[in-house]
């Protein structure tokens, strides 16, 4: 088992947020209570058990994996790398539409078959300094099969946070702090709550900011589905989102600073 002291106090965080205690949680997820405890106690989790864990404390697997700092199984990763650059302006051109458009992007994207996985998924190294609170958010980011410039693209679009794509590299890297801004809008994208994030990532809120606008809520879940998507069906969904937008997507696409 792989050994990760730290996660016993995100597990006890959580289990905090939440009002449960070692024992709800065993009954919830399946689990021996022994097991719980043992992690609560700084025993590392195994893959497994956090995949259990997870629709328990209402989680992706892959972000509860992350935040255990384990390697992303690839069968949990992205179907296809190359879906990425649909994905970023399928969600681009979404947020733009009314509130019946996106659902129908979403169940577009749900009622795609699932193709046979081509190729292994590779996200961009972070570096120098990858083990802390910002590398967790942006690796999150890139198991949604975004690049920095799908952040930077995704982020401009939902929500308020409009940076470069090389910034979100340093963000990775932890040589930019988060800030309750930046946790406020990754939350939002990640469709996480932004108390949880927030937590977990030790940045303080001064007030719980309201919840995100509908659209950020649908950009989450269109980055969700766009996971098991190939760049075939990537593209697909976002040539509808761009004829339902009915504009030049050269002229509506933002240039990001420094991108």
């Amino acid at each position: 088992m792989t050994e990760h002291p730290g996660f016993g106090a995100t597990l006890a965080l959580l289990l905090d947020r939440r009002g449960l205690g070692g024992r709800e949680l065993a009954d919830r997820a399946g689990l021996n209570e022994d097991e719980v405890r043992a992690v609560l106690a700084g025993d590392g989790p195994g893959e497994e058990l956090l995949r259990r864990h997870a629709p328990a404390l209402g989680f992706r697997a892959v972000d509860l994996i992350i935040l255990a700092g384990l390697a992303v199984p690839d069968n949990m990763a992205p179907l296809d790398a190359e879906a990425s650059t649909w994905v970023k302006r399928a969600v681009a051109d979404a947020v733009c539409l009314p509130a019946a458009g996106r659902r129908e992007l979403l169940r577009l994207s749900r009622s795609l078959p699932q193709e046979e996985r081509r190729s292994g998924f590779a996200p961009k190294h972070l570096a120098p300094r990858a083990g802390g609170p910002g590398a967790r958010v942006v690796r999150m980011l890139q198991y949604r099969n975004l690049s920095w410039s799908g952040m930077a693209l995704t982020l401009a679009y939902a929500t308020p946070t409009y940076l470069s794509a090389a910034t979100y590299g340093v963000i990775g890297s932890g040589r930019k702090e988060l800030t309750p801004r930046l946790v406020t809008d990754f939350a939002a994208v990640l469709g996480i709550d932004v108390r949880d994030l927030a937590a977990l990532t030790g940045v303080v809120l001064r007030e719980v900011p309201p919840p995100p606008p509908p659209e950020a809520v649908d950009a989450a879940a269109l980055l969700w589905e766009g996971r098991r998507l190939s760049a075939a069906q990537a593209r697909h969904v976002s040539e509808l989102a761009h004829s339902m937008r009915g504009d030049s997507r050269d002229a509506h696409l933002v240039e990001l600073p420094g991108s």
